[in-house]
């Protein structure tokens, strides 16, 4: 940092002193990240006064982050007791899940219902911090087993002397004094007028940020990288873009989909050592597409672009932040989340540049209608001066089925083919839309007499730990789902679903039966190999709910393909017959379709953007998309091309 910039970043913690009680006994003050952190050694000074902290945060413009002072931590041991005396027995918190980070002065407490330690309006975490010193920071127990949320948790424990010393250096790099920049420009590196390897540069004199940074399906899964294979529409174009590694600031994820964060571990291989910003939902997320993804490629003989240690370095690296929370990402731009409607933890990107200069909304991938899982994508922003907007289903017929019909018309299905003795096989993303197409299953099969299905349905792939993933994070998900979660009711383990023990082959000998697999395009996994078994009787039938690109496997089926090639137990390719029923039935989808894309653009409030770029979707759709929403909305609409380079000031 220069003079000048240490002067600025020293202003702030200035600031923060003066505004602190002197009863608290203020030992240091300094930067954590995109936070202010302060230890004190009297912690009720600041607890018994709820303006304190708003105060401090409102004139600073940052999160404050209050911890004791070291010297007024009580022991562990003694702690531990203390925390268990003061926390109701009904919140599920046991001794072993009291974890102690000295780094941060910070008590971890694991808990089945965290309500009970935090108390009405903190009373409870003010009253453990008080009487131990140690602040506490409650986590969720999922109400499933998940090695996923355990193995991260675990990793960061271990992780925290480096994230400590991380968060620091970035925080004092991200304040430094705002110089107004000259230009803004935006180039496209993945993902536009194609679905896949989704990225975009956000560039201005001063700040160069990634939003998303993703791999295009089949490639990836079939392991190719710059040496083994054709990579020309695999990955993100950024060796074009004229940066470094080094050069960027900030990597920002909009969603846990392969497509968006599956080239970001790369990254980290060939030397970025910056934040990625994400929600706390897309980091596990991640981290269970990321780590399934090598073990894919390297289980079909493929090498993977990384290692897991790559992967571990991404997680490490990672600061998450909720919907709604005003984040400095660099010194210029500020960066807030807001739900996207997609996925768990999905999130529309809202970057704030230069105090007012410009505003830009990246929409990632967005359900602006009807899920049963998630509330449909936010519609209210300070300001918009461009919008980036998914076109996946933007093409003019892209009008999805009334969503009871799309019900409705599945659950017929799925009874005739159970009552004519065959197989249904559902591919499906296992985030996302399994958990959506377990929420109906599960509501007709319990509750409707006509659909009770004398069969099981399986559950097979990465469906059961995404499930328990969502059951960590309620709080993200619609009010009734989040209420059954948290009373112990969740749909996700409910007796009408069975999980896919032993060989497949055995569950494919048995009689009737709804297989929900992951592998929501055929493109490897557990719908591979069910379908390459199921595909020859056509008693049987395929039921695509969710999209399918271009060159993927389920768009050929889709397509009406009778016979395909795919590799035997010996690797040799053989031709597969398939005599089994090809459905495909809309609604289901977690992206918008064309009335609801229009619909969100005309929602949005304060006022539609003054220009507007599609993206993620076939050219033909982001095409037409971009033409109508600029003749209807009477604004600049574009549909770029990967590499262009759009400046907006």
């Amino acid at each position: 940092m220069t003079e000048e910039e240490k002067h600025e970043a020293k202003n702030i913690l200035e600031t923060v002193k003066e505004l602190v009680p002197k009863d608290a006994g203020l030992t240091k003050a300094d930067f954590e990240g995109p936070d202010v952190v302060i230890y004190v050694k009297n912690v009720s000074a600041i607890y018994g006064d709820e303006n304190v902290i708003r105060n401090v945060s409102t004139t600073i413009k940052k999160k404050l982050i209050v911890r004791s002072d070291t010297s007024s931590l009580m022991e562990p041991e003694k702690a531990t007791k203390k925390i268990l005396e003061i926390v109701a027995p009904d919140a599920g918190v046991k001794e072993e899940g009291i974890r102690y980070v000295p780094e941060f002065n910070e008590v971890q407490i694991e808990a089945m219902k965290p309500g009970l330690v935090i108390g009405k309006g903190g009373s409870t975490l003010i009253k453990i911090v008080t009487e131990t010193g140690w602040v506490p920071r409650v986590l969720r127990i999922p109400t499933m087993n998940s090695d996923v949320i355990k193995g991260v948790r675990q990793m960061l424990f271990k992780e925290a002397d480096f994230r400590k010393k991380f968060l620091t250096t970035i925080g004092r790099k991200i304040n430094q004094p705002i110089v107004k920049s000259e230009w803004i420009k935006a180039t496209a590196l993945g993902g536009f007028r194609e679905v896949g390897r989704s990225s975009l540069l956000i560039e201005t004199n001063h700040s160069k940020l990634i939003i998303d940074c993703g791999v295009s399906p089949e490639p990836a899964i079939k392991g190719l990288d710059a040496v083994t294979g054709d990579s020309n529409k695999a990955f993100p174009y950024l060796d074009s873009a004229n940066i470094t590694i080094n050069d960027i600031d900030a990597v920002i994820l909009t969603h846990g989909h392969m497509d968006h964060i599956g080239f970001v571990p790369y990254l980290f291989k060939f030397g970025y050592e910056g934040p990625v910003y994400c929600t706390p939902p897309t980091r596990d997320l991640a981290a269970l597409l990321l780590y399934d993804y090598t073990k894919l490629v390297i289980r079909g003989g493929g090498t993977p672009l990384y290692e897991e240690k790559d992967i571990k370095k991404m997680l490490s690296h990672m600061v998450t932040r909720d919907y709604g929370e005003v984040t400095n990402v660099t010194d210029e731009v500020k960066l807030t989340y807001h739900n996207a409607g997609h996925i768990l933890g999905s999130g529309l990107v809202h970057l704030h540049i230069g105090e007012g200069l410009y505003n830009v909304v990246h929409s990632g991938d967005l359900k602006f209608g009807f899920t049963r899982l998630l509330d449909q994508a936010d519609i209210r922003y300070p300001r918009i001066d461009s919008l980036f907007i998914e076109s996946t289903y933007g093409g003019p017929r892209d009008v999805t089925s009334n969503r009871q019909d799309a019900e409705l018309q599945l659950m017929d299905l799925i009874k005739g083919v159970i009552d004519n003795k065959g197989k249904v096989l559902i591919p499906v993303f296992a985030v996302g839309r399994a958990q959506e197409l377990m929420l109906v299953m599960e509501s007709y099969v319990a509750n409707n007499p006509k659909y009770k299905l004398d069969a099981p349905i399986y559950l097979d792939g990465m469906i059961l730990e995404a499930s328990a993933i969502h059951t960590a994070y309620p709080e993200y998900l619609k009010a009734g789902l989040q209420h059954r979660i948290l009373s112990n009711n969740s749909p996700f383990e409910s007796e009408v679903f069975e999980v896919a023990k032993g060989e497949r082959r055995e569950i494919v000998d048995r009689g009737p039966s709804v297989i929900l697999a992951s592998g929501g395009m055929l493109n490897g996994g557990t719908s591979l190999e069910y379908f390459k078994a199921l595909a020859e009787d056509e008693r049987n039938a395929i039921v695509f709910v969710g999209y399918n690109s271009v060159n993927s496997l389920g768009r050929k089926v889709q397509n009406g393909f009778r016979e395909i090639a795919l590799p035997g137990e010996d690797g040799k390719l053989v031709p597969v017959q398939i005599k089994m029923q090809v459905r495909t039935i809309e609604g289901f989808s977690g992206h918008s379709d064309r009335r609801q894309l229009m619909n969100f653009v005309q929602s949005l409030r304060p006022g539609q953007p003054k220009k507007i770029f599609t993206m993620h979707g076939e050219e033909a759709k982001c095409e037409d998309l971009a033409r109508s929403m600029a003749m209807k909305f009477r604004v600049e609409g574009r549909a770029p091309m990967n590499l262009d380079s759009i400046r907006f000031k």
